[in-house]
């Protein structure tokens, strides 16, 4: 078991909530350029990393096991609203169906990307013929696009006022999703062929949410080319291609 995965995983969710809580005051510019670098580095580890191992391993099916994460996370998002992504929700809701709605959403995602993380060593091992190095991208990529979940997470429940009790159980159950998925992969059997279709899954999910951060606009900036956020995406693009083989 791979214990600082775990501390970090976790943490990346604390880092989201704790900057949420540090600025009261929200607008979208908070997150934009964080989002175009993590939107980045997730669309460069599923491309240059995950794709080519999968296609490795599996077999003809894996594209579709691919699209079958993609609209699993489409539909996700339909109880999440989005914040998967870093969407901000800016309306008050109170409803305590919602929130639990929003955190069903979040932890199913969480739970099916932590599923092949304590597997993925020996899978990579596998794919690249006795290579030991312990590949650490593939967390990083989960990581990075839990802080800003944990952010919008936290915004949405400030600016719904809920109690403070319900707040930190909601983010702690948020927290532990992807760790308690991590487990549960880590106990089960699974095979090289049955983590390609895991690993296909989880890419899918990747992919629908790496293009949604890149490709939203912000109708302030619609027709004009954000220079900034190309140099962020670049450097994502650029840390994502420091360990290709």
């Amino acid at each position: 078991m791979n214990l600082s995965m775990y501390v970090l995983l976790i943490l990346s969710v604390v880092i989201g909530a704790s900057l949420a809580y540090g600025l009261r005051k929200f607008t979208s510019a908070n997150l934009s350029y964080g989002l175009a670098f993590g939107g980045a580095f997730l669309l460069g580890i599923s491309v240059l990393h995950l794709l080519p191992e999968i296609y490795a391993v599996g077999k003809g099916s894996v594209g579709i096991w691919i699209l079958v994460g993609f609209i699993l996370q489409l539909v996700l998002e339909y109880l999440s609203g989005g914040l998967e992504h870093g969407h901000v929700h800016d309306h008050v809701h109170n409803e305590p169906n919602y929130l639990l709605q929003i955190l069903i959403g979040l932890c199913i995602h969480s739970i099916i990307e932590g599923l092949p993380l304590e597997r993925y060593e020996s899978f990579h091992t596998h794919v690249h013929e006795g290579h030991h190095h312990t590949p650490m991208y593939f967390a990083y990529a989960i990581m990075l696009h839990k802080i800003p979940a944990a952010f919008a997470l936290t915004i949405f429940i400030l600016n719904s006022k809920y109690s403070k009790l319900k707040s930190i159980l909601v983010i702690s159950v948020f927290a532990l999703s992807s760790p308690l998925g991590a487990l549960i992969g880590n106990f089960a059997e699974i095979s090289m062929a049955q983590m390609s279709i895991l690993l296909a899954i989880v890419v899918g999910s990747f992919l629908h949410i790496a293009t949604v951060i890149l490709f939203e606009h912000d109708d302030r900036h619609h027709h004009h080319f954000q220079w900034k956020k190309l140099i962020f995406i670049l450097i994502g693009f650029g840390l994502s291609l420091l360990s290709v083989h």
